[in-house]
């Protein structure tokens, strides 16, 4: 495998978009209409974006991806990386890639001077756990996550 993990371009839009419906078909969801799909790539790609993509390539084939941004912690007083989405293709799953990509978000994040990173994971998703377990990352118990749909 020719391995390369960079920020995306925006030449990148078709591969990022392709993934992410495979991650939709993955975790049995709609996968975002074509009008999001212009919105998402217009704010990844805009000049002071939403968020930021890093890309996994085998040459120059698109096969993973995360999505983050910054938050803040007041109590903390620094940076939060967090890690909106983190996804590598079926076919390439236990290559290394999530493990790489996962060890770039680290570097960038100490690089930013954050005091954690974090990111939600799907409670069917244990072979996702398990990987975050042996990473070191702890599942938060006292804490419940809401969304309010706007």
């Amino acid at each position: 495998m020719n391995l390369k993990i960079r920020k995306a371009k925006k030449t990148d839009a078709e591969g990022i978009l392709n993934l992410i419906v495979e991650l939709a078909k993955f975790e049995k969801l709609a996968p975002p209409d074509k009008k999001a799909q212009v919105r998402l790539i217009k704010d990844a790609f805009s000049p002071d974006p939403f968020f930021e993509i890093l890309i996994a390539l085998n040459g120059s084939k698109p096969v993973g991806y995360a999505f983050y941004f910054f938050t803040y912690s007041t109590f903390l007083a620094k940076r939060t990386l967090y890690l909106e989405d983190i996804f590598v293709s079926e076919k390439y799953r236990s290559s290394g890639i999530g493990e790489k990509l996962f060890g770039e978000l680290i570097k960038i994040a100490k690089k930013k001077k954050c005091g954690r990173l974090d990111f939600t994971v799907l409670d069917w998703n244990k072979k996702a756990m398990k990987f975050y377990n042996r990473l070191g990352a702890k599942a938060l118990k006292e804490w419940v996550y809401y969304r309010l749909s706007l």
